[in-house]
């Protein structure tokens, strides 16, 4: 491909609208361009490296015996109502109505229209296992779209589901699916970890997310190389093994804390640590206000918590008038010393002793609280998000805490959506039984982006050689003055192609600093320069995109190294 007719333009200044480098560089590298709020036109080099992911992720799913449809985006509300998600979604599914007004969505995810296929098409268990997939556009209708394609609310996504007709079936496709995603992420040449998740909206029994590694990810990853562990911080447990509670030393007292609301000014204003600190929330409960109870230096895990019986779900904190009707006191003076509502607490908090927190009176705080003396000794539960140096939960390791961006996630749906919508094959015995489905995930447009977090530096992308859009980088120095540099540019171009390689032939009559900084910020892995004086020397300047210096090389030398 020749410069001067791949229509490709680049932008020097760093679009105001871009917060993260993957969306800055996109647009200033001209992979995409923004057409509304999350929504962007891919342009033809952006292009090339979509197609990149999507042919990997295509030979991985073929090979592990997926079978590739294309099902409609648009879905009717009658199928979304037969799961009965059509209300449960929320503001993210785009509803719409037709001519006849009759209800369809703009389809976030397949899980209803693929298992009305499975109940049309699957009769017999003798067709099982079966696994459909598909690379499509998807539509999610994000409040707030950022982060380029990150966060966007138009996406291309592969979404597979499989069919089997028992547990232990489903368990075998699940296997086969993280191997494949496995080579998926390899393949691109991206450092990731796979992590134990929360099934959430999809839901199901069992999921795990793949993240790839990179500073600026939404997602908190906690994992331990020693225990061989690894889990999004939302499902990350915490033990009360090994915790013990120390003896009391000193007697309860309440005492005045004027306009003291934070444990931050609380642990200011007695001169104590936040880890002295107990920290009550009162949430909403399924017959009433709740208390939670955790460290003050302790952060409150919602996804956790909703999954205690008693606790409302999604979490909720109650209203301050709810607070004070419970507890006789407004916000920042709660704590658990006399609640008459339902207290729960977490499984750290059962070590601490002499303890500091709200005196359930407005201005006042307890300190020394002892469990066992001026609190009943409770059964402990799992609130918190772990932090560094915690315990696995095996205990063989202590955590580490990294941040990952979400490209991929595999579920164990079990029979959620087949047992609603009837979707059963005949088992060997002659009988109706309802299949075991299992759904995976990748984002195709989100891996783009997030191999860019991984892979840049100050001038522009890296991109890892699966997913360059070219292979190779010409730039010819004056051509447009010099006949040598010119012929030597145009052997060399059409050799590379003959050869196999991909080659973006930088043909344009521009100065040589413009034309290696739009290299560099492209992020092309080779880069040849042709010059006068190299050809006399019988030589062509290489440099790698990851490397700092460039290398003169004899013709024969660097067309090897390639």
């Amino acid at each position: 491909m020749r410069f001067s007719e791949f229509g490709l333009t680049t932008l020097k200044e760093v679009p105001a609208d871009a917060e993260i480098v993957s969306h800055k560089l996109m647009l200033r590298a001209g992979l995409i361009r923004r057409l509304a709020s999350g929504l962007f036109t891919w342009m033809p080099l952006g292009l090339r490296v979509l197609r990149k992911v999507e042919a990997v992720v295509r030979e991985e799913m073929d090979r592990a015996g997926a079978l590739e449809l294309l099902m409609p985006a648009v879905q009717p509300a009658e199928l979304w109502q037969e799961s009965g998600r059509w209300d449960k979604y929320g503001p993210l599914l785009l509803r719409m109505t037709d001519r006849h007004d009759r209800d369809y969505c703009f389809g976030p995810t397949h899980e209803e229209v693929i298992t009305d296929v499975a109940r049309r098409e699957l009769r017999s268990y003798k067709q099982l296992p079966v696994n459909f997939y598909q690379i499509q556009t998807k539509f999610r209708d994000e409040i707030r779209p950022r982060f380029g394609v990150m966060r966007s609310r138009e996406f291309i996504m592969k979404d597979a589901y499989s069919f089997d007709l028992d547990q232990s079936g489903l368990e075998a496709s699940y296997a086969r699916m993280h191997t494949a995603y496995t080579a998926i992420f390899e393949r691109l040449g991206l450092k990731f970890r796979v992590v134990d998740a929360d099934s959430g909206e999809i839901g199901g029994s069992r999921s795990q997310e793949f993240h790839v590694l990179a500073d600026s990810g939404e997602d908190a990853i906690a994992y331990s190389d020693e225990d061989n562990y690894a889990s999004n911080i939302e499902t990350a447990a915490t033990s009360p093994d090994g915790i013990e509670t120390a003896p009391p030393t000193a007697d309860m007292e309440k005492i005045p804390t004027p306009g003291v609301k934070t444990i931050e000014a609380l642990s200011q204003f007695l001169n104590v640590t936040a880890e002295q600190t107990l920290k009550t929330l009162i949430v909403e409960g399924t017959d009433g206000p709740v208390a939670l109870v955790l460290r003050g230096d302790h952060e409150l895990n919602a996804v956790k918590a909703q999954k205690i019986a008693g606790v409302a779900s999604p979490l909720t904190m109650a209203s301050p008038e709810s607070v004070v009707k419970a507890t006789g006191c407004g916000p920042g003076f709660v704590g658990p010393v006399g609640l008459e509502i339902p207290v729960f607490y977490d499984h750290a908090t059962i070590g601490m002793s002499d303890s500091v927190c709200g005196g359930n009176e407005k201005d006042m705080h307890y300190t020394g609280v002892n469990f066992g003396r001026d609190i009943e000794t409770p059964e402990t539960v799992d609130l918190r998000n772990v932090m560094a140096g915690d315990r696995t939960p095996g205990g063989r390791g202590t955590l580490s805490i990294a941040r990952g961006i979400e490209v991929g996630h595999i579920f164990q749906l079990g029979t959620k959506y087949s047992e609603a919508m009837d979707a059963t094959v005949q088992n060997p015995d002659g009988r109706n039984q309802v299949m075991s489905m299992g759904c995976y995930g990748i984002g195709i447009t989100r891996i783009v982006g997030a191999a860019i977090e991984q892979n840049h530096d100050d001038a522009g992308i890296i991109w890892p050689a699966p997913l360059a859009p070219f292979d190779v980088v010409l730039v010819p120095i004056n051509m447009h003055r010099s006949d040598d540099v010119k012929a030597a540019a145009e052997a060399l171009y059409t050799e590379l192609k003959e050869k196999g390689y991909e080659v973006l032939l930088d043909d344009r009559n521009a100065r040589p600093g413009v034309m290696f900084a739009d290299a560099e910020l492209i992020g092309i892995p080779h880069r040849l320069v042709i010059s006068d004086r190299g050809l006399a020397a019988g030589e062509l300047e290489y440099r790698h995109r990851s490397d700092a210096e460039s290398r003169n090389l004899k013709r024969e030398e660097a067309l090897k190294l390639l």
